[in-house]
């Protein structure tokens, strides 16, 4: 074993490097990035397995440089990166420079946690380290949860992180919390038994493939709620519907339920991660639970008045309901996104709609000058139209149905109305496309790299913020109003198992479900099919491998496998593990050798 990854065994657990010192590291590694890549250098060549940049040397440089920190490194490396990814955006002559150097960095993070001991991969992704910010705020992150936030497709594509995702995601890596908020993850098989009541465990309620399952069959539910209570009123006899029926009792509830939850994480993600960890379905959550509270307001505002205004409140708030029905039906969307080919499509839609704000921000600002040239021709003759009659007729020319009557009594307007047609049609609409093909090609060329990321990133999400008991919505009201207010009166134990009493209760059917589904999937009898299943292939690098021996009847019949030897066959294999370049350089100085051999031989004998 190198002598770096002895001292590298202990070396989170025992120094814990301070973030002043992580920082100092971080500036190391830069500087060895700018001397490693002086100039551009395409993502392409340097993400090459045979990259003549990325060599085995090179390798041994960086862990050499992080000292005692090896183990940190491929965080402090990612940390490097996103330095270099802001300086590209800042400095845009050095774009390609610094991108190629971010590339650098993130490939050579990839190629260190490969080459890792396999007891301490885990360790190196999911360790936390504190990291001060450029405001000062600490952020604690580990390794994993960084090339999340920075969307590293290179390293997340890996297979020992998609490994620890995958231990993650299945619950056998497991949340330890610590003082500070810190984090261990620990086996979780390692300290449990094998009979069902050792599986009957409320924490694994909050395990991110158990918790995905719960989640989608409360949305399901939820959704048949909506789809009822946005019927209701067709439904009954009263024609006013002046009061709450069950179904828009449990919908609201349930709306409350999710609202409260969905800014716990919000509150928990910018105080323990970073505002990157935020994503599309973040902002569709937003914006259904604004819809949701819009519409009970209304509701209740209506309830509490007298007719007309009752009724005018009571149908505002059906339409603003009946608006969140998309956003609903959306987010069924993430119940199948475990497949590949709906999780690819679901990360060209997301970002389609983030290239789709260039298209946007210009159209508001042409949109401004053509509303108040038009405003101001329609009042050129005294008499205006209202302005939404205008924003009207320039949203049909957006939509590719121009009103052109609207404006032909004043040819100066219409001329104007024209222009509006063939900026939005002709310019802005195909920049539209433009972006759209951008952001699709961009996504597709490197469909499984993105898709392990998005995965990543999902799995992560779920047990990100530091939550010691999981309560999903709409079981979360129970926590706020009938368990955290005791825990300022209970000793820590004693609040621990008035929890898991709570949780079981609440918890207990599908608690049954996962506890049979996990002590059966690891009992005795299935045991011996999954390691066979799983179990490695023979070692290949054994001599009876390499050089087998034939014996029995065909060895006295004279027969033979290992008439060549094995080292003599691949003496004609080319060296795969460099480039064809570091080869040929490879020849040329052991031909050189020689000929300085020769010639020193040839000056001896004068």
């Amino acid at each position: 074993m190198d002598p770096e990854d002895d001292v590298s065994i202990g070396s989170v657990k025992s120094v814990q490097p301070t973030s002043d010192t992580l920082a100092k590291l971080v500036k190391r590694l830069r500087a060895l990035t700018l001397a490693l890549v002086p100039l551009e250098v395409s993502t392409q060549s340097i993400n090459d397995p045979t990259s003549r940049i990325i060599t085995p040397q090179v390798i041994s440089a960086y862990r050499q440089a992080a000292g005692d920190l090896v183990e940190a490194l491929p965080y402090c490396l990612l940390r490097a990166r996103h330095d270099f990814i802001v300086e590209s955006n800042r400095n845009a002559a050095d774009y390609g420079e610094n991108r190629g150097r971010a590339a650098a960095c993130e490939v050579l993070a990839r190629r260190i946690v490969h080459q890792a001991p396999q007891d301490r991969i885990t360790t190196i992704m999911s360790t936390r380290y504190k990291f001060r910010q450029p405001d000062g705020d600490i952020e604690l992150s580990s390794a994993l949860e960084v090339a999340i936030d920075s969307h590293c497709t290179i390293f997340l594509s890996s297979s020992e992180a998609q490994d620890v995702v995958s231990y993650l995601w299945r619950g056998e890596l497991v949340q330890k919390n610590n003082a500070d908020h810190d984090i261990d993850y620990l086996a979780y098989h390692e300290h449990t038994g094998h009979s069902y009541n050792d599986y009957l465990d409320p924490a694994r309620v909050g395990v991110p493939r158990y918790q995905n399952a719960l989640r989608t069959l409360i949305w399901l539910f939820f959704l048949g709620v909506y789809s009822q209570a946005v019927r209701e009123p067709l439904d009954r006899l009263d024609p006013l519907h002046n009061h709450l029926d069950p179904y828009e009792l449990v919908l609201y509830v349930m709306s409350l339920a999710f609202i409260l939850d969905n800014f716990n994480k919000i509150w928990k993600t910018l105080r323990f991660a970073t505002y990157r960890a935020f994503g599309f379905w973040n902002v569709i959550a937003l914006l259904t639970d604004s819809l949701f509270l819009a519409a009970f307001v209304l509701r209740i505002v209506g309830l509490a008045s007298h007719p007309p205004q009752s009724d005018s409140m009571r149908l505002h708030s059906f339409q603003v309901l009946s608006f969140a029905s998309p956003f609903i039906w959306m987010k069924l969307i993430t119940v199948f996104d475990g497949w590949k080919y709906i999780g690819t499509m679901q990360i060209c839609v997301a970002r389609m709609l983030r290239e789709s704000g260039i298209f946007f921000a210009l159209l508001s600002v042409l949109g401004i000058g053509f509303l108040q040239g038009l405003y101001a021709l329609d009042a050129a003759d005294g008499q205006t139209e209202s302005t939404g009659s205008v924003v009207h007729a320039m949203v049909q020319a957006l939509l590719q149905s121009p009103d052109y009557d609207k404006f032909s009594v004043s040819p100066a307007g219409l001329i104007l109305y024209y222009f509006w047609n063939v900026v939005t049609a002709i310019v802005l609409l195909n920049v539209l496309i433009s972006l759209f093909s951008s952001a699709y090609s961009d996504v597709v060329e490197d469909a499984e790299a993105e898709y392990l990321a998005f995965f990543a990133g999902k799995a992560v999400a779920m047990i990100r913020a530091p939550d010691s008991y999981v309560y999903p919505a709409p079981f979360n009201l129970v926590e706020i109003f009938f368990v955290a207010p005791l825990e300022p009166f209970l000793p820590s134990r004693a609040y621990a198992k008035y929890n898991r009493f709570v949780m079981t209760i609440i918890f207990f059917v599908p608690l049954t479900i996962i506890a049979l589904y996990e002590a059966a999937a690891l009992s005795t009898s299935r045991k011996w099919l999954e390691d066979f299943i799983s179990s490695p292939l023979e070692d290949v690098d054994n001599p009876n491998a390499r050089d087998p021996v034939v014996e029995g009847e065909d060895a006295d019949s004279g027969i033979q496998i290992s008439k060549v030897k094995f080292e003599d066959l691949v003496k004609s294999f080319p060296n795969t593990l460099q480039s064809s370049e570091a080869n040929i350089v490879g020849e040329i100085q052991a031909l050189k050798e020689r000929v300085e051999i020769l010639v020193k031989a040839l000056e001896a004998s004068r």
